[in-house]
């Protein structure tokens, strides 16, 4: 243990970096490859990756849970059933069948979450909405970084991947919960730094984490990218990266202004003023843990990574 604390000593965390994939990252197999082509080019560097669910699979499971709670329970059951046949098929798409290793990993720890959500689907709901909520809309970090992980693996991106929910710790504000920032912090620095002694690529999920009960929690819609703000900042890294489809930060909407331009810099003051205003790029949230740290954030665009996209810092 002495030795192994005194390595963690000489790995310069501030030259680590969190990179976060938002939904539309991983909502289609090309889209997957072009994630996976992104950590290959770095696969040198020492990563934390911090990824969301797939494409539209939170939408999908808050109807799993609306269906649940209203005690329609055959409704959810099928609802849940798409959910799984579709992570099977893009697991089955990524993943050789003929090197058994990956895949069956990755099928077992799917089916280890999709018997998780079926136990509680055919329960009687007797808390809150919020709290079954969580319970079930969190599967989809769980589900989509599974298959991610196995994938990289296969294609020559070694990583670890670990559950959240044992090192983010929150209270019991469902759908809002709130981090108890010290016992994080004691577990990123006793689990998540042991980590990158085996491999450069640690796979996590953002928007999720739990209670001392061990309850799943959600940290807020769009909360990814307060997680991996969260981990940056935890792990005082070198910079947060924020993958989008979109160039970087926009002067304005282009789908409404052809005359719209991608701002090359902006101060952590001014991109919160702008997430307070509406833009939907960045969650407001997600400037303060980086703020605090000193730590930039790039917005780039997962579709062309050789893009500049812009960069939020102090302004120095």
């Amino acid at each position: 243990m002495q030795s192994v604390f005194l390595y963690l000593r000489a790995i310069n965390f501030r030259m680590m970096k969190v990179y976060k994939f938002g939904g539309a990252s991983v909502s289609t197999i090309e889209r997957i490859k072009q994630t996976a082509d992104i950590l290959r080019a770095h696969k040198e560097e020492k990563i934390l990756v911090v990824i969301s669910a797939m494409g539209k699979t939170t939408n999908a499971l808050e109807k799993v849970a609306e269906a649940f709670f209203d005690k329609r329970n055959p409704e959810a059951l099928q609802l849940f059933e798409a959910i799984k046949e579709q992570h099977i098929a893009v697991a089955r798409q990524l993943l050789s069948q003929t090197l058994r290793g990956q895949y069956d990993e990755a099928y077992n720890r799917l089916f280890s979450f999709f018997t998780e959500i079926e136990w509680l689907l055919h329960d009687k709901p007797v808390q809150s909405y919020d709290y079954y909520y969580d319970q079930i809309v969190c599967i989809g970090e769980l589900l989509s970084t599974a298959i991610m992980s196995a994938y990289f693996e296969e294609t020559g991106i070694a990583n670890t991947w670990i559950d959240v929910r044992d090192i983010l710790r929150t209270d019991d504000i469902f759908r809002a919960a709130n981090i108890d920032w010290k016992f994080s912090q004691q577990q990123v620095d006793t689990i998540i730094k042991p980590l990158f002694l085996t491999n450069n690529i640690v796979v996590t999920q953002g928007f999720i984490a739990a209670t001392d009960e061990n309850e799943s929690t959600t940290l807020g819609r769009e909360g990814s990218d307060y997680t991996a703000a969260v981990f940056a900042n935890m792990l005082d890294t070198k910079s947060l990266t924020v993958w989008k489809d979109v160039p970087g930060i926009m002067s304005a909407d282009p789908a409404k202004d052809s005359n719209a331009t991608v701002f090359d810099t902006l101060t952590y003051q001014e991109m919160t003023e702008i997430s307070h205003n509406g833009a939907k790029v960045i969650h407001p949230k997600t400037i303060k843990p980086l703020q605090d740290k000193d730590i930039p954030m790039f917005v780039k665009c997962f579709l062309d990574y050789k893009l500049p996209g812009t960069v939020i810092s102090n302004g120095h």
